[in-house]
């Protein structure tokens, strides 16, 4: 049977203190809703957004997916409500989810649709919890067949009814037909005069369909109303991307001080030391040793290379194999070769560095004059003496040399010395000694 989804997004997230929509709030790299979308592209054939007004940056989020505006917002039955027009007549059923749920599964979600589905003709089948703490959660109460018989609000539940432990995680799924038509009968009658999702529960067992809860753990069915929530959030994505990249081969030495992105790819025999954070787009491969306090977002490091500690790569570079990037060495869009080396306080941007070239300590691409970024090519085998400025757009070739303390601003042939400093002066019986015995210098 066909499945739609539903998801809630309109959400301003006042209690956040922020200008930004609720679900587009980044977890692990990566705004909520996308997480979401993600997993439900992989179970639904159809989703629709609900948004809030004036929220083009994230109808941009999760387009190619249908988005429609809650004008007024008016409570979680509201919302979905305003999905009808592009849902009514789906031959199938509908999920309603929310998009501060970024830690659904794929599973899960499956369960829910495949439970709704499946023998035992249940008319509805919601996501239910057991949290440590049930707090204000609305709570699931049940028949004495284990079924579903209403979800009441925590405000207007009793002392007896805020005792029950089951709590609604929200999510529901129901054919379209009697979803939409539940909907439609949801009134305002309660403490906050909305229009509550959860409201359809009575709904249905009035229609005398059976109502099932379908339990899921607490972790996976957190939401985020506020700044703390966001940060537990935060804390159960990385735990998920850590034991998952242990199990597929990578070692990390300290795992709880290590930071994932989203999209992280790391290979077989990877070792990350502590307090290492990745962005967005990175790629590690086999064999590679990330040291301490390195931080890696949008790049890629070949086989068998070695990064950190203190290493910061930024966008659009590419570290080749068994090179090598040490301590305090900053690189951006650029790109070392094979067996290369850049151990020590350096900045490498916007440049090309050849195979088993030596980057000495202290050397700087000047990449930007102002108004453009231009390029600095160095040549394979090459040597780069420390404290050396490469005044981009300039090419050192082949097995050339760079002494010291130089200033490049002309291309170096290859196999070429090239020497760009001011000629050094000695000046005898001028140290503290001589200026002591002859008095102070003005």
């Amino acid at each position: 049977m066909p499945a739609a989804a539903i998801i809630l997004a309109a959400g301003l997230g006042t209690r956040m203190r922020s200008a930004l929509p609720k679900a587009m709030h980044p977890v692990a790299g990566r705004p909520m809703i996308n997480h979401l979308v993600a997993a439900c592209e992989q179970v639904f054939e159809r989703i629709v957004v609900v948004v809030g007004p004036e929220m083009p940056a994230l109808e941009r989020a999760v387009a190619p997916h249908a988005t429609v505006v809650q004008t007024e917002r008016l409570g979680t039955g509201h919302a979905a409500r305003q999905a009808a027009p592009l849902l009514r007549g789906f031959p199938g059923d509908v999920a309603v989810l929310y998009a501060d749920n970024p830690l659904i599964g794929v599973p899960t979600i499956e369960g829910l649709v495949q439970r709704r589905a499946g023998p035992g003709g249940v008319g509805l089948a919601l996501l239910a919890m057991r949290p440590a703490d049930p707090g204000r959660y609305g709570r699931v109460v049940q028949d004495a067949a284990g079924d579903v018989a209403r979800i009441v609000e925590w405000a207007d539940a009793s002392e007896a009814e805020r005792g029950i432990g089951l709590c609604n995680a929200g999510v529901v799924c129901a054919p379209a037909a009697d979803l939409f038509r539940w909907l439609d009968a949801v009134g305002n009658d309660n403490a906050k005069g909305e229009y509550y999702l959860t409201d359809i529960v009575g709904l249905a067992v009035a229609d005398g369909r059976r109502v099932v809860a379908e339990e899921a753990a607490e972790a996976e069915l957190a939401g985020a109303n506020s700044r703390a929530e966001l940060a537990g959030l935060e804390a159960g994505m990385q735990a998920r991307l850590r034991a998952a990249a242990m199990a597929g081969g990578a070692t990390l030495t300290a795992p709880e001080t290590v930071f994932l992105a989203w999209d992280t790819r790391l290979g077989q025999d990877v070792t990350i030391g502590p307090n290492v954070v990745f962005g967005p787009g990175v790629t590690v491969e086999d064999g590679v040793e990330i040291r301490a306090f390195s931080h890696l977002e949008g790049c890629v490091v070949r086989s068998g290379a070695i990064i950190g500690p203190f290493a910061r790569l930024r966008p659009g570079t590419e570290v080749g194999r068994e090179a090598h990037v040490g301590n305090f060495v900053e690189l951006k869009a650029a790109s070392l070769a094979e067996g290369a080396k850049a151990n020590h306080l350096s900045y490498l941007g916007d440049v090309t560095v050849g195979a088993h070239s030596n980057i000495g300590a202290g050397t700087i691409t000047c990449n930007y004059d102002g108004m453009n970024k231009h390029r600095t090519t160095i040549g394979t085998g090459a040597f780069i003496g420390s404290d050396t400025a490469l005044v981009a757009p300039v090419r050192v070739g082949d097995r050339a040399l760079v002494a010291a303390g130089s200033v490049i601003t002309e291309d170096v042939p290859d196999d070429a010395l090239a020497i760009a400093r001011g000629r050094q002066a000695t000046k005898a019986g001028r140290g503290f000694r001589g200026r002591q015995a002859g008095g102070r210098k003005a």
